[in-house]
């Protein structure tokens, strides 16, 4: 086994997929090569972080649907006790207030009317908001359902007993290692130390299905070493490929790939 082989094991040697001897080849190798032990720290790092939750985002268009829909709500009228039976009291009738108290009491009756507007306007807002927070809440609870299957489905991938991987160097030193499970028909694409895409812009993964590229889905564009279940089934695929895309990604690759990595065999 060459150096320019050793260079290439660092994926394999922090998903323990590695025998022996290789280890030990690659331990001594790490040992003098700060790039290569540089690159399994961070590796191994994106590896303990699969068992981690991820935060879900609501979608932007939630709130102005559950808005447009507030006053579709009806509210519930209040509750009220019923009135305890008093024996009647006859009083006096007061005598007629002065000229300015008089006023003073037609202001405050004035006020109570806007004060009682303010409350119930308060109210409804007060009910929109509810009921925007409990739509939001049930959305991310969705998402996080779905985040958390797909830790589930990566994280068996690279548990699987014919898992399979291979690590290539990319431009710019960073590393991609693809992870292949031909038992459970899925792959799995580990990055470290990907330079951030230019603004606007998106890594996009692909499915190599002999010269014909089937989009894998997206990568986060803010992570320089991830690991991403690929979107689909292994089907025909010899190899997944990297490219550029506008952000949103596209049906079909715009730009040369940065790298296309064979699956191993």
């Amino acid at each position: 086994m060459t150096t320019s082989d050793l260079h290439t094991l660092t994926g394999a040697y922090a998903l323990h997929a590695l025998d022996e001897d290789e280890r030990g080849r690659f331990e001594r190798h790490a040992a003098d090569c700060e790039a290569c032990a540089q690159e399994v720290r961070e590796l191994t790092a994106t590896a303990a972080r699969l068992g981690l939750a991820e935060t879900a985002v609501a979608a932007p268009a939630l709130k102005t649907r559950v808005m447009r829909h507030i006053s579709t709500v009806r509210q519930e009228a209040p509750r009220t006790a019923p009135a305890k039976p008093s024996t009647p009291v006859t009083v006096a009738a007061p005598a007629a207030p002065p000229e300015p108290a008089l006023r003073r009491l037609r202001r405050a009756r004035g006020l109570s009317r806007w004060a009682l507007a303010a409350c119930v306007a308060a109210a409804a807002a007060f009910g929109g908001t509810a009921v925007w927070q409990h739509d939001r809440a049930r959305e991310a609870q969705h998402q996080a359902r779905d985040a958390e299957r797909r830790t589930a489905d990566l994280t068996a991938v690279l548990a699987a007993p014919d898992a399979k991987s291979r690590t290539a160097r990319l431009a710019g030193g960073a590393g991609g290692t693809v992870v292949v499970s031909a038992g459970r028909d899925k792959a799995v694409f580990i990055s470290s130390r990907m330079p951030k895409p230019p603004s606007g812009k998106v890594y996009q993964l692909w499915f190599d299905d002999a010269g014909t590229m089937r989009s894998a889905g997206l990568m986060d564009p803010h992570r320089t070493s991830e690991a991403v279940l690929l979107d689909g089934n292994l089907a025909k695929a010899s190899g997944v490929g990297i490219t550029v895309e506008p952000a949103g990604g596209s049906a079909r690759p715009t730009s040369a790939p940065l790298a296309l990595l064979h699956f191993p065999t």
